[in-house]
């Protein structure tokens, strides 16, 4: 087995050097359902371009979720509404000049400045102020999807929807991507093969322990259940961790499920996601995930005699996750949380 994930590891840096390198790649950006599931990127250069110039094209042509689209690399207007985009391009050194300021996560709160544009929410963008801002690109992902034809009204547009059915595939693909358009792609390179690392790792730690686990997502005392091929599936997909329960339904929101369903399946690990930790409630209060969570019948469970309720942050998995900075803070917290 370990073998196997080894060589799959290998398979996937060559591939990601390989794209990052040339002026063609794959970028498999995730799709809705009615998108294909494979993508790619070209780069194409003037024909009066002498050979360094041939390494940083003017344009490149990503095809993403929504499309094809053509833009010029290294944009200097450029409004991001995914937050694992933007912490990625933080992290790269890449300036931005709108962001969604009602929905930051906490880590990335630098960009609640007045010298960043606020364009809105995530599910409700401000089409007047991202075209008073005039953007060379603009970068959205599954909330704002439906929106797409609107946003290219305005300016080319990508959408890196996350492909949580093929997490690690569509990490690759969509930093890829960034790096092609910023001529970022060396530096991508290197992140992605540590980023790697770091998997193999934790995969193997966890394989080792043959341990079940179950994902919760906690809002205002209801929980619901996500397993392998969902928005926190690469717990599963990803890190190894075998399904305490392997039916079940894959959506947006999670399978409904009950506390005596948690009791039911006990599992090894139970990993929960405070959705109430960074949306307000109704009332303006938020729910403490853990005296929802551990009540007399999680008591019963192994994971919680083991002391494996593992509680993430919801900045990274919740309201960003796919970036640099996010999957690398995600990796870190279930290392930590397997010892």
């Amino acid at each position: 087995m370990k073998k196997a994930v080894s060589v799959l590891m290998l398979s996937l840096i060559m591939v990601v050097v390989a794209a990052c390198g040339s002026g063609n790649g794959n970028s498999n950006a995730g799709a809705s359902p009615s998108a294909s599931p494979s993508a790619s990127a070209s780069a194409s250069a003037s024909p009066s371009a002498s050979p360094s110039d041939s390494a940083a094209p003017a344009e490149v042509t990503i095809t993403h979720a929504s499309g094809e689209t053509t833009v010029k690399t290294n944009p200097t207007k450029v409004v991001v509404f995914d937050m694992g985009i933007l912490d990625t391009l933080d992290k790269l050194g890449v300036e931005v000049a709108g962001v969604p300021q009602n929905n930051l996560p906490a880590y990335l709160s630098k960009y609640e400045d007045a010298k960043y544009a606020n364009v809105g929410g995530l599910t409700e963008p401000d089409f007047e102020k991202i075209a008073e801002i005039q953007p060379d690109l603009i970068i959205i992902s599954g909330r704002q999807a439906s929106s797409y034809e609107e946003f290219v009204k305005i300016a080319p547009t990508l959408n890196l929807t996350l492909d949580t059915a093929k997490y690690r595939e569509s990490v690759i693909s969509n930093m890829t991507a960034i790096g092609q358009v910023f001529n970022k792609s060396d530096e991508v390179s290197a992140e992605l093969a540590a980023l790697d690392a770091k998997v193999k790792e934790i995969h193997e730690k966890v394989t080792a322990e043959g341990k079940k686990a179950l994902i919760i997502l906690h809002n205002e005392g209801s929980i619901s259940a996500y397993g392998s091929g969902s928005r926190f599936g690469l717990i599963h997909d990803v890190f190894g961790f075998a399904q305490a329960d392997e039916n079940i339904e894959v959506s947006t929101h999670g399978q409904k499920v009950t506390f005596e369903y948690v009791a039911e399946k006990n599992p090894d690990y139970l990993f929960v996601v405070d959705r109430s930790a960074v949306v307000a409630s109704e009332g303006g209060e938020v729910s403490p995930a853990k005296e929802s969570i551990e009540n007399d019948l999680v008591k019963g469970t192994n994971a919680y005699k083991d002391g494996h309720i593992v509680y993430l942050d919801p900045n990274y998995w919740y309201l960003s996750g796919g970036g640099l900075v996010s999957v690398g803070a995600m990796i870190d917290e279930v290392s930590a949380a397997i010892g």
